[in-house]
């Protein structure tokens, strides 16, 4: 697609990959809707309609009953990768409430809601300042509520990144007081405020910078039926998927997948896959966990 896209103008671009989004997912597009997402004018909006229509002929056509553009047969995509899942994630962060239905390209939502999840309080000034120390490669002082402590307690930290683990959101840091590389929650630090040079870097993050591979499959006490639905869900190949996960993460990964129990503990319905390489990936789980 880079092709199609040399020697655009970024601006141009977007409103080119706006017109062939909404062509791939709604069927049709208009000025209006250029005007409406870009603040464009008519003739702009004009323009970038003709000009897509000039760099992909066969991918729509006018309908002159509707008075808008609709999308061919012979559709193929030109300046985006259709991705159903930047669609979906559109759809959830609407749900959560993270974006605005208008900062979407999305034109008619189809009706959809989400699984409510409980809020993690997260102070944007004290992002902000984590941030900041990982840009400047400095540690951080932060008042920290741990699950040890009655009492939050000041510590000094050198984060390096930030890892989600599809709940809560962390600081990947070097703990100064236990002279260790440990995951602090956004939602406990509490304050910032001191910063110095950080003694340590993010490559010396073994656990956060080494990867390992887990291999998934259906229930072996599922049916043949139900193995390949649960194949289907999870995109398995010959019974098997791969997921790659950060030692650092492996705990979290885990646990969200339902791999942090033994199969037995549920029924196969309710526990669905298992774990192919168990004996390579839980002994380094349960180091992590020390």
């Amino acid at each position: 697609m880079e092709a199609y896209n040399a020697g655009l103008r970024w601006g141009i671009e977007r409103r080119l990959e706006f017109i062939e989004f909404r062509l791939f997912w709604e069927g049709h597009v208009n000025r209006s809707d250029l005007m409406d997402a870009f603040g464009v004018s008519v003739n702009q909006a004009s323009k970038d309609l003709n000009r897509y229509i000039a760099m992909a002929p066969d991918n729509m056509a006018y309908d002159k009953s509707s008075r808008t553009y609709i999308r061919s047969s012979g559709f193929a995509a030109r300046f985006l990768e259709p991705d159903a899942s930047f669609y979906l994630s559109k759809l959830r962060s609407v749900a959560d409430g993270i974006v605005d239905r208008s900062d979407t390209w999305i034109g008619k939502f189809p009706s959809y809601d989400c699984a409510p999840t409980p809020v993690r309080g997260v102070d944007p000034k004290t992002l902000r300042s984590v941030v900041a120390a990982i840009r400047r490669s400095e540690a951080i002082e932060i008042k920290y509520q741990s699950m040890s402590r009655p009492e939050p307690s000041w510590r000094w930290i050198a984060p390096h990144a930030i890892g989600f683990d599809g709940y809560r959101w962390h600081a990947r840091a070097f703990c100064l007081s236990d002279d260790s590389f440990k995951d602090f929650l956004f939602s406990r630090i509490l304050e910032t405020r001191n910063t110095k040079a950080s003694p340590t870097r993010g490559e010396e993050d073994i656990a956060w910078n080494e990867e390992l591979t887990l291999e998934i499959g259906p229930h072996p006490d599922l049916s043949d039926a139900q193995k390949k639905v649960i194949a289907l869900d999870y995109g398995m190949r010959g019974g098997r998927a791969e997921i790659r996960v950060r030692k650092a993460l492996l705990y979290y990964a885990l646990k969200r997948l339902g791999l942090d129990t033994d199969p037995s503990a549920r029924r196969p319905q309710d526990q669905q896959i298992v774990l192919l390489n168990s004996d390579a990936v839980l002994p380094v789980a349960r180091s992590r966990a020390q």
